[in-house]
């Protein structure tokens, strides 16, 4: 019951309530209404406390005490709005037992606050803690360490089983609404991702393609995933930045999870909630075959030995040899290095270009003559084959595979609507003289920019679905038009030839590694 009897003073008090699953609170007993509804009646009950307001962290961890409401708590102190806080319990103010004491022994002391925790009985206007509260916020520290080991194991476990733990997946994937812990392909940024590797197969450098990808429209990841209404930041990046990188284009022709990999555990956190350090890729957690994939393995492997050959990449429209990292000195074994003199280009051993004849000797061949020997000698293995329709079926069903329809059509056109509805709704609000027309102007340009990219992302996957040529890689295709190749390409070089190595006696020595497709046909040639 209310006492009558009128208090000496009336304290602006704050009402704090916080919980987290993380922390092992109990949803039941440790819920925010159950908790508000305790302090209220606590309220109810003594005159000297005026409720000003009811600050609530839902799902912010104990741990540490950067959270919005309680910041926002204590800008109000500082203000002089607020001169007493009151929460449940010690825990619901904080789990970590150091900050934890800075905050009740020195910084709400030093701005005149007083602090009750109702059930742990602690009231700092009764005078000095007893000697049972650091105990209590040490036992409040321990638990919520010991309950993040419990989640960190739990999710270990679940990383070693190939269960997607993230928050949000890889670009070009899904969450499986039937199991968040397993991934679906997302058709429209899959394909995206297959043209990422087929260009840097073709001879476009990283940088080319984000120039190429960011000319063209197409929304970087993170932009898509805000497009598509998820929440998703990615704290690596500007603020402003919402186009392609080389970063972008360089993780995800390193990342297995486009070839039906779970890659998980690439972080490891010392402290809880404290910084993450990148590990080793040995120590990473991989597990083969969880889900579908976007990239066929033969091509992910040539992707990955180009990118450890480190070579320059070709730029064709400069006429630059599709050979680069594949030429070596047959008698040195150091890289050939390219010559252009009066608009051709030659090759020449690198030890002899850089350190002369002590080193070694010229190994000169021009590039035109090692292309047409390379193309002849490709032309006359190739011929042996029987049934060159056989290594293009073969080919389109592993690029085919992901290029249909899983509702993404709607998922696009949903998101579409979505914008619509937004820009509508701020027009409204100008009307109503809610928004200014400043801000009206600024949010109609990015609901415009974001409906003008989805609208091209819908063109982009209806183009895809109807044009099968596409699909086949352009030296197959060329095969199956004219039953030869008429020329070399960086993408025929990576998928047919290992090394090529250039003998000072004019000796050419090619090292074949054929993908798979073509491999099984020439295993079975004409009699």
């Amino acid at each position: 019951m209310r006492k009558n009897s009128k208090p000496e003073k009336v304290w602006q008090t704050a009402l704090y309530c916080r919980l987290s699953r993380e922390d092992g609170d109990r949803p039941e007993s440790d819920s925010i209404g159950n908790q508000r509804k305790l302090l209220t009646e606590y309220i109810q009950d003594h005159p000297e406390f005026e409720m000003v307001d009811c600050y609530l962290d839902d799902g912010y961890t104990g741990t540490n005490f950067d959270r919005p409401a309680f910041q926002h708590m204590l800008r109000d102190i500082e203000k002089g709005r607020v001169n007493c806080i009151l929460v449940k319990d010690l825990s619901r103010f904080g789990r970590d037992y150091i900050d934890a004491g800075r905050y009740l022994e020195r910084w709400l002391p030093d701005h005149g606050t007083r602090f009750v925790a109702v059930t742990d009985n602690i009231d700092s206007d009764r005078g000095a803690y007893d000697m049972m509260m650091p105990l209590k916020n040490l036992f409040n520290a321990q638990y919520a360490k010991d309950i993040s080991q419990k989640v960190k194991s739990s999710l270990h476990a679940k990383q070693q089983h190939g269960e997607f733990i993230g928050a949000f997946p890889s670009y070009g994937y899904l969450k499986d609404p039937k199991n968040r812990n397993h991934l679906l392909v997302d058709t429209v940024a899959a394909q995206v991702v297959q043209r990422i590797f087929t260009l840097f197969e073709c001879g476009f450098g990283k940088i080319k393609i984000a120039k190429t990808l960011n000319q063209e429209g197409i929304p970087c990841p993170s932009e898509y995933k805000r497009l598509m209404g998820e929440r998703y930041r990615n704290c690596n990046r500007l603020d402003n930045t919402t186009y392609w990188t080389y970063a972008t284009i360089h993780r995800i022709l390193q990342s297995e999870i486009y070839i039906g990999n779970m890659e998980q555990g690439r972080d490891d956190r010392v402290q809880m909630h404290g910084a993450t350090k990148r590990k080793e890729k040995a120590k990473w957690i991989i597990v083969e075959g969880t889900h579908e994939a976007i990239i066929p393995q033969e091509q992910w492997k040539r992707v990955q030995a180009l990118m450890n050959r480190n070579a320059r990449t070709p730029a064709f429209s400069s006429n630059v040899s599709p050979f680069a990292g594949y030429l070596k000195c047959g008698d040195c074994g150091r890289s050939m290095a390219k010559t252009t003199w009066q608009d051709r280009t030659y090759y020449t051993c690198g030890s002899y270009k850089r350190y002369g004849t002590m080193a070694c000797s010229k190994h000169y061949i021009a590039q035109s003559t090692l292309e047409q020997i390379v193309l002849d000698d490709l032309n006359r293995i190739i011929a042996s084959v029987k049934n060159l329709q056989m290594l293009a079926d073969r080919g389109e069903r592993e690029t085919r595979k992901v290029v249909r329809s899983r509702g993404e059509n709607d998922r696009l056109n949903a998101a579409l609507a979505r914008v619509q509805r937004m820009k509508q709704g701020i027009y409204e609000d100008y009307r109503e003289c809610l928004i200014s027309k400043d801000d009206f102007l600024r949010y109609r340009k990015d609901y415009e920019t974001q409906e003008e990219v989805l609208q091209n992302q819908l063109k982009q996957l209806k183009e895809a679905t109807s044009r099968k040529e596409l699909l086949v890689r352009p030296w197959v295709e060329e095969l199956l038009k004219l039953g030869r190749l008429t020329g070399l390409d960086r993408a025929t070089i990576a998928e047919t030839i290992k090394e090529i190595r250039i003998f000072e006696s004019g000796v050419i020595e090619v090292t074949y590694l054929f993908s798979d497709e073509l491999r099984v046909l020439l295993e079975d040639r004409k009699e």
